[in-house]
């Protein structure tokens, strides 16, 4: 398999955009790969979005992304609110906002899955690409009921200790979810260490990469 390192890239990637419909969804999607990059990569700048929270599930959105860029050099915590579920019969209001991330001025994008049967999380894909045309952009993963989980091509090995990490600031910070059945660390931390198991780790997250360029020294 062959291996590249993020943090040691030339340059590093020093601006990152995360987007996720709901509350919880960068923390399960790619948590430990930003706790990773956040705690490795200095002068990184991190734009978190959440487009759909409100009431009590707003508060534990900006408390959740706070504690998980608390290493971070800056970060810009944007918590939207549109209506849950609601989004692709919002979608021009949701395009325009998508507009309104250009100044984040991203070299990395985290984004939902393409095929992800969530109603928002195809459209959050969708105008991701629409918004964001020559980027890095990396698609993570939600488990969910609907059983919808694909064949990544991307994989970010995760040290124990992260893994711990993200574990305890889900569990901290989304007191709202958990009576939900899919809520579980025991869920969260199967697929991490599915994940890597592909990649010859312990544990991982993973990613769809559509498009990826390559420049080779003059």
């Amino acid at each position: 398999m062959l291996s590249f390192d993020l943090r040691a890239a030339a340059p590093a990637p020093q601006r990152i955009l995360a987007v996720g419909c709901h509350s919880d969804d960068i923390e399960i999607g790619c948590g430990g790969t930003l706790l990773t990059l956040t705690r490795s990569v200095t002068d990184l700048h991190v734009t978190w979005v959440v487009l759909a929270a409100e009431g009590v599930r707003a508060d534990e959105a900006h408390a959740s992304a706070a504690a998980f860029l608390a290493d971070a050099s800056s970060s810009d915590i944007r918590v939207l609110r549109y209506r849950e579920s609601f989004l692709p019969y919002d979608g021009g209001q949701v395009k325009e906002g998508f507009e309104g991330l250009k100044d984040a001025a991203p070299d990395l994008v985290f984004t939902h899955a393409r095929e992800d049967l969530h109603q928002d999380h195809r459209l959050a894909s969708e105008l991701t690409w629409n918004t964001f045309r020559n980027h890095l952009i990396l698609e993570y993963e939600i488990p969910k009921y609907d059983g919808d989980l694909g064949r990544p091509n991307v994989f970010v090995p995760l040290d124990e200790p992260v893994v711990d990490d993200k574990l305890r600031l889900l569990e901290t910070h989304f007191p709202s979810q958990g009576d939900k059945h899919w809520f579980d660390g025991e869920l969260f931390r199967g697929l991490m260490r599915l994940r890597g198991m592909e990649c010859a780790s312990r544990y991982a997250e993973a990613f769809a990469c559509r498009k990826l360029v390559v420049h080779s020294s003059s």
